[in-house]
């Protein structure tokens, strides 16, 4: 593509990259047209796919695998390319052009998802025609998913399929972006809703009632009392933006009038744990006080009042050894020696959890990602191109 700029980007990544930008997936939206499209485009390449969709049908996943002088061999071993199809909203924000039209200003492209991460799957895609020329020595597989920004939930159903085909890919490249950056380890996530449902009563009359603000407000504290003792006393994990477990309440609404003792409160909250820390025993410590402390109080007034918790989202963390083959291959590939951690989590977690090495490298950087005018830079493309063809070369190599 001629454009002034010092990077070159090849006709076939932009025009793949403006394709797929050109999709609005964001995660409350299908993402099949996007899916079916990838679908249609890899099939006519001769790539055979595998679509898993979610419970609706309105969303799915694919998977499909590059072997192209082995198609007959059991699809275990190689290294999967993976990557979510789904962005964040851009309600609300202020962008200098529309947000699904990619396009190329001075030295970055700007798009919802240029960055957190339909950049590394175009990048990715491209590569097929190579890929299919290349003497591969193991196969390269595609991973795209649905609904990772609210809570890695598609992935789960791809993995899920992938063993019961028993198809086993030993290791896997999450195209988070990271600079180019090898992201070694990252915080696991949990989230969860709390209910609390207390008693009715006359403002005038408190006694008589059970305030679910106020026992909402006491849980709410003590899981601020756990987030301050984790900042305090650890454990810490240097390396990391934010070296210790956080804790702490995103949302909250309860209540119909000042003078009505409120019977109903819901809030949301999360934890982001290390690797190595046990979400269980966190969770524990939060039912328990609901239970043990709280829920004692509520029902000396009404034997029916309760706190549910549900869990929203339970994604686990990542922690691959910096002397790990994948790591030494993902720094060696990216001419990059510096090792990451961060704080957000992906998908690697979950690869990693069902046996398949993973590690997370792309290009751009996340802060970047989830803000109006998102972009990713032309060298960090460029860089993300090298090393995709640096990887080709290597699994051709006898």
């Amino acid at each position: 593509m001629t454009a002034d700029h010092s990077y070159s980007l090849s006709d076939p990544t932009w025009e793949m990259m403006r394709r797929l930008i050109g999709f609005d997936t964001t995660s409350r939206e299908s993402n099949l047209g996007l899916i079916e499209w990838a679908r249609d485009w890899l099939q006519h390449q001769g790539v055979p796919c595998r679509l898993t969709y979610d419970r609706h049908g309105v969303k799915a996943n694919l998977f499909a695998t590059i072997d192209p002088l082995r198609p007959d061999r059991p699809r275990n071993g190689g290294l999967v390319l993976s990557g979510h199809t789904d962005v964040v909203p851009v309600d609300g924000q202020d962008w200098d052009s529309p947000p699904f039209d990619a396009q190329i200003r001075g030295e970055r492209i700007y798009g919802r998802g240029s960055a957190d991460m339909k950049g590394f799957i175009a990048l990715a895609l491209a590569r097929t025609p190579r890929l299919l020329a290349a003497p591969l020595q193991a196969p390269v597989h595609f991973a795209l998913s649905y609904d990772e920004e609210v809570g890695c939930l598609g992935v789960r159903g791809l993995i899920d399929d992938l063993a019961q085909q028993t198809i086993h890919p030993a290791a896997c490249i999450v195209g988070e972006p990271t600079g180019m950056e090898a992201v070694v380890a990252h915080k696991g996530k949990r989230a969860y809703r709390c209910h609390v449902h207390g008693r009715e009563a006359h403002s005038a009359l408190t006694p008589l009632g059970v305030n679910a603000i106020e026992f909402a407000a006491q849980l709410i504290v003590h899981i601020r009392s756990m987030a301050d003792q984790a900042r305090r006393d650890g454990p810490f994990q240097h390396g990391f933006d934010v070296p210790f477990t956080t804790m702490q309440t995103g949302t909250i609404s309860g209540g119909t009038a000042l003078n009505i003792v409120p019977r109903e409160c819901v809030f949301e909250f999360e934890f982001r744990y290390l690797p190595g820390v046990n979400p269980d025993t966190l969770e524990k410590a939060i039912r328990d006080h609901a239970d043990q402390v709280l829920l004692p109080q509520m029902r000396a007034v009404d034997p029916d009042a309760a706190i549910q918790i549900d869990t929203l989202c339970n994604t686990p963390g990542l922690s691959i050894e910096e002397d790990d083959a994948l790591t030494s291959l993902t720094r060696k590939l990216a001419r990059n020696e510096r090792i990451g951690r961060v704080g957000y989590a992906t998908e690697a977690g979950l690869f990693q959890q069902a046996g398949i090495q993973a590690i997370v490298c792309g290009p751009g950087h996340i802060e970047h990602a989830h803000r109006p005018n998102e972009f990713v830079s032309l060298e960090q493309i460029s860089r993300c191109e090298v090393f995709l063809d640096r990887l080709i070369e290597h699994l051709s190599a006898a």
